[in-house]
């Protein structure tokens, strides 16, 4: 379907300011130069105010004045650059990502094929030409490598080609269209010398390097597919509808869009609130990790606020609506992950800066190469041939896998650290922090709460209390269950919602729930509760004897002030942004000794933080697990999230980290330091080699077989550098590395 079939209208909303906006997949992006071209293409077009590229997801954000321009203008816009744009579906995104993820594999497993068959070929033609090969067998291996090799190139080609007639055709240069030049060329040239039985044909250089460049696109791209994440997970936090009461009383279940601000919309347990609003009639728990991150329910009652996206958990409720869909805080948190995400993005890769270079350079040297030589009185053949030994010898083999060889590299030492990558330069921002931010809940403690200072209690009043606990879904009483192993519940047992559970056992009466329902008074409970500002009271009545006061709380992780200890000495600054309440933030910032902490914020307060930090020139390291946390660990230049946090949050972070322990924060950063310092040293290599054998390409003292040969070396150099880094974890055992630290 072409842009003029297309109904965009349908996709276009309005901004409050009055302005289109549209939400456009963009396909044909490659690398951080695309990123550019597209937003300058776009904002030099009349009418056009703002359009940001995610390159990471390759959603491209327009808004517009509707008056001065229209979508379709936009989307041919796009086509003359030489990019196809779909309206922006996650499904869809899905769909094409897996079938490019699909595509690239199977070219990498032809390419991989055909270059090992090659060179067995290849290697009998060199040793041959050494010990006396016939012409006809030498011309026999050639044409049987020509027959193995072009098909091969064009199908494992297929990303490169399309990628540079597309930036041929929109009279751009990227970084595909020397690779597909080098490739064609070296064909071009092993047919002819094939054709003309000389010594030596460059099959095996143009798959090599299609299988080398292969490697690093689908790593790439295996590391981007995360980013589709982001929509699938809010979109589950959405309701579609919400159930409207009526004067009458009666209930009508409608479409969001047709709620407005007044209305009262009723909402069962177990459902979560589809729309901001202020509780009328009924008292329930209600999961708040969304606005606050602290993972316990909190009691609601009436006059109480309540957020689009947060769970009802015990009873049913009447709620007033305050916010109209589009303008809940629900949506406020998706707008601030897509603007994070995007930011984000326009952090340039080390591959790409280098590329950029590159390109414009490779093509210069082997045209002068090629005119200088024909100049002198060569025939153009002869010309040919030495530049493509200038082609060759440059290609990007090395480049190519100077990144994507220590990606793979340190992916493997970071999963044996517990630490799983999701972005492909994660490795590259993690190495720039200096600045650590940490969450409370659920980061600095652990997720799942415990019971605490439980040693006055009598086991056998204990071990009843947990089987009541049983049947109920509360987590504190998840967490008394867990810690009295308890495995029968108790028959006959009845919930009051908001207050607790009750069951009749022997002939009394067992309560287990909040303080009032078990008749705790209120200075009872402050004593119990004493000396642990951050647990939370779970009280248990028999009968007629005394209540009796359960603590559960969040511990901290086993290793959290060892991990503050090495972050601290290697030299990274400290911090806490939490959403919880400032006495328990306080105890545990006390605790581990971390001075700048804040507490009460909401998601917005946190990018407002994190901020503040990035104009002081900090590169800060988020650390957090709840849906409050998602949009600061977009917005955050690097961040990690534990395995155990929301899916949202896990999507937004760059790496997720495993077990019960933060030493895999002090892992990730250390083992990051040492894979940037490789990377650059790879980098240099690549330059230092380039120029130091192009001259002898230019001068006419490399064949293609030697520049081959060459080539191979420096790609095998590269990748011997980056398994250098196992060797170093080794040595090193883990230790933090400071930001200041040279990197060696």
């Amino acid at each position: 379907m072409t842009a003029h079939e297309r109904d965009w209208d349908a996709f276009i909303t309005l901004t409050p300011e009055g302005r289109a906006h549209m939400d456009l997949a963009v396909e044909g992006v490659t690398c951080a130069a695309c990123m550019v071209e597209i937003e300058r293409g776009l904002g030099a077009q009349e009418g056009v105010e703002t359009a940001r590229l995610n390159l990471t997801s390759h959603r491209l954000a327009v808004d517009w004045a509707p008056e001065r321009t229209t979508a379709e203008r936009i989307v041919e816009t796009l086509s003359r650059l030489g990019y196809r744009a779909h309206p922006f579906d996650p499904a869809q995104v899905r769909e094409r990502a897996d079938a490019t993820g699909r595509e690239l594999l199977r070219a990498l497993a032809v390419s991989g094929f055909a270059m090992m068959n090659i060179m067995l070929l290849s290697v009998s033609v060199w040793s041959g030409n050494a010990t006396g090969i016939t012409p006809e067998t030498r011309d026999f291996f050639h044409w049987l490598s020509a027959l193995i090799a072009l098909p091969a190139a064009v199908y494992a080609g297929r990303p490169f080609l399309r990628s540079a007639f597309s930036a041929i055709a929109a009279r751009r240069l990227n970084m595909d269209v020397p690779i597909v030049i080098g490739v064609s060329l070296a064909l071009f040239l092993s047919v002819m010398q094939t054709v003309q039985s000389a010594h030596h044909a460059y099959f095996e250089s143009a798959v090599m390097l299609l299988f080398f460049l292969l490697i690093g696109r689908y790593l790439d791209h295996m590391m981007r597919r995360r980013t589709r994440a982001f929509a699938e997970n809010i979109a589950a936090l959405k309701a579609e509808t919400a159930v409207v009461q009526r004067a009458d009383g009666s209930l009508r279940e409608v479409p969001l869009s047709k709620v407005e601000p007044g209305q009262r919309i009723y909402v069962r347990a177990g459902e979560r609130v589809p729309l901001d609003g202020r509780i009328e009639t009924g008292t329930s728990e209600i999961d708040q990790s969304l606005v606050t991150g602290e993972t316990a329910l909190a009691r609601v009652e009436p006059g109480d606020a309540v957020y689009a996206g947060t769970l009802n958990a015990s009873a049913n409720l009447t709620v007033q609506v305050t916010t109209a869909s589009g303008a809940t805080l629900l949506d406020e948190v998706t707008r601030l992950l897509e603007a994070a995400g995007q930011a984000k993005s326009r952090h340039v890769r080390l591959a790409d800066r280098a590329a950029a270079y590159y390109s414009p350079l490779v093509h210069l040297a082997a045209l002068l190469t090629f005119l200088g030589w024909w100049a002198t009185g060569q025939g153009w053949q002869p010309a040919l041939v030495t530049a493509i030994s200038v082609l060759i010898i440059t290609c990007p083999c090395a480049l190519g896998l100077a990144i994507p060889a220590v990606q793979v590299v340190t992916s493997g030492l970071l999963f044996r650290a517990g630490v799983l990558l999701h972005a492909g330069d994660a490795v590259e921002r993690l190495a720039e922090a200096d600045t650590i931010v940490f969450d409370k809940t659920g980061t600095l403690t652990l997720a799942v709460p415990e019971l605490v200072a439980a040693d006055g209690v009598d086991p056998d009043v204990q071990a009843l209390a947990g089987r009541l606990a049983l049947s109920s879904r509360h987590p504190l009483s998840a967490a008394l269950a867990r810690a009295s192993d308890a495995r029968v519940p108790l028959d006959q047992v009845s919930e009051v919602p908001g207050e607790g559970v009750e069951a009749i056992f022997e002939g009394r009466s067992l309560r287990l729930g909040s303080a009032s329902f078990c008749e705790l008074s209120p200075a009872d409970a402050e004593r119990a509760a004493a000396g642990h500002p951050g647990a939370s009271l779970l009280v248990f009545r028999d009968g007629e004897a005394a209540p009796v006061p359960f603590l559960i709380a969040q511990r901290l992780r086993p290793d959290a002030a060892e991990a503050v200890v090495r972050l601290r000495q290697a030299g990274y600054r400290l911090a806490i942004l939490s959403g919880d309440r400032e006495a328990p933030v306080a105890d545990i910032a006390r605790t581990l000794g971390i001075a700048d902490w804040r507490a009460g914020l909401t998601p917005k307060d946190k990018i407002a933080r994190l901020e503040v930090l990035a104009a002081e020139g900090r590169k800060v390291l988020m650390v957090g697990d709840g849906l409050n946390d998602a949009p600061a660990l977009a917005a955050a230049h690097v961040s990690l999230s534990p395995v155990t946090a929301v899916h949202v949050a896990q999507a937004a972070a760059d790496a997720v980290f495993l077990g019960d322990r933060l030493s895999p924060v002090c892992d990730a950063l250390a083992l990051s330091r040492r894979a940037h310092a490789a990377m650059m040293q790879n980098l240099w290599f690549s330059t230092l080699y380039n120029f130091v054998a192009v001259p002898f390409a230019v001068a006419g003292f490399v064949t293609p077989l030697i520049a081959a040969l060459a080539m191979s070396l420096s790609s095998l150099v590269v990748t011997l550098n980056a398994l250098r880094l196992r060797l170093c974890a080794q040595n090193a055992g883990g230790a933090a590395v400071s930001p200041r630290q040279e990197e060696s």
